[in-house]
């Protein structure tokens, strides 16, 4: 099934210091190959394309937990991570270099031998995307971060976001390609809470008609009375939506996760001697790979509290704990060891990693 949605996430103000960023694009690289060479490109966009997967990867690369930099500074890290060669691209980004979108996917779309037909459709998908949220979907937030995510098979997804000036939150839109219409239920779900200003969604399909009569609007005169508009809590569908409040309340966690998380951390893997055989292996990074296991080769249920990834190397605001920059180097050395040693046959450290998600 696919797996789109949005996120909800308060302003923060302030910039990834270089420091981390040079280390969330490394650790990103390789957690983004493993997940290619275990899975496929396919499965990189569907879980891109999930808000909560998402934001947990943004977690352990280190950055804020909750914060509309999330979003702009994760896709800048993965923009600079994936490069052509792994048969994957990522155009766009934020404010002005948003609008290069269209020019950087008809140079990756040469790269990857993609056919005239198949470029002028990803760049009108890139565009349409954009249009439905800024324009279709009038929820208040005006777009200013667009990231267009395609596979050298001409497979998409797009990671988008828009600002609220009032309320002082960002919403972050989540798609992948494989919809009937990008004018009738594009999304596998939205919505929006109750606002003072009614909110209107030209993409339901109750909005049909809506459409419809729009159509005759601009060709004939433009007195007849337009019907049917929605707001998008007007219809049921299944939702998948992540709101995050303004403060940190990690200390919240539930009782299970925090047993999780303390069990991993503590843990004496005695049984694991393939994991404890490489050389700096500790308590740290135990349980940071556990994490990221998980992010690799958990569950869509496991990554609904994307929180507790930020145990995996701690968080650039200091929850829950300032990054450990030794560790989180560490674990990135490590897998790109253990992906190395796979693509050459020798699977060992590959498999040790994967039976940390049992972890958790």
């Amino acid at each position: 099934m696919r797996q789109t949605g949005i996120a909800n996430l308060p302003l923060h103000p302030g910039r990834a210091p270089p420091w981390l960023f040079s280390r969330m694009v490394k650790l990103a690289k390789e957690i983004t190959d493993v997940i290619i060479y275990e899975y496929s490109k396919d499965e990189l966009l569907r879980r891109l394309s999930d808000p909560f997967w998402f934001q947990s990867l943004s977690c352990v690369l280190g950055y804020d937990w909750h914060s509309s930099g999330t979003t702009t500074v994760t896709c800048g890290a993965l923009k600079e991570a994936l490069k052509p060669e792994l048969g994957i691209a990522i155009c766009g980004g934020k404010g002005k270099t948003s609008r290069k979108t269209p020019s950087e996917i008809e140079k990756f779309a040469e790269a990857f031998s993609l056919s005239t037909k198949k470029t002028e459709e990803l760049v009108y998908s890139s565009k349409m995307s954009a249009k439905v949220d800024n324009t279709a979907v009038q929820d208040g937030y005006n777009l200013y971060h667009h990231c267009f995510i395609f596979t050298e098979d001409g497979s998409w997804a797009v990671i988008q976001q828009g600002m609220n000036t009032i309320n002082r939150y960002a919403r972050r839109y989540h798609w992948l390609s494989g919809f009937n219409s990008f004018v009738e239920e594009p999304h596998s779900a939205i919505c929006c809470d109750k606002q003072e200003k009614e909110v209107l969604n030209m993409v339901a399909k109750e909005s049909k008609e809506a459409r419809s009569a729009s159509i005759d609007l601009v060709k004939e005169n433009i007195g007849k009375k337009l019907s049917g508009q929605n707001t998008l809590r007007d219809f049921s569908i299944k939702v998948e939506k992540l709101d995050l409040p303004k403060c940190h309340e990690i200390r919240n966690l539930s009782k299970q996760t925090i047993t999780a998380l303390q069990s991993a951390y503590e843990i004496q893997p005695d049984k694991y001697e393939e994991l404890l055989a490489i050389r700096g292996i500790g308590p740290k990074a135990v349980r940071a790979l556990a994490l990221i296991s998980e992010i690799i080769y958990g569950s869509s249920l496991s990554w609904k509290d994307p929180a507790k990834f930020s145990f995996a190397h701690g968080g650039k605001d200091g929850i829950p704990y300032p990054v450990d920059r030794k560790n989180m180097d560490s674990t990135t050395e490590m897998l790109k060891n253990a992906i190395n040693h796979a693509k050459i046959g020798e699977q060992d450290k590959l498999h040790a990693i994967r039976r940390l998600n049992e972890f958790l």
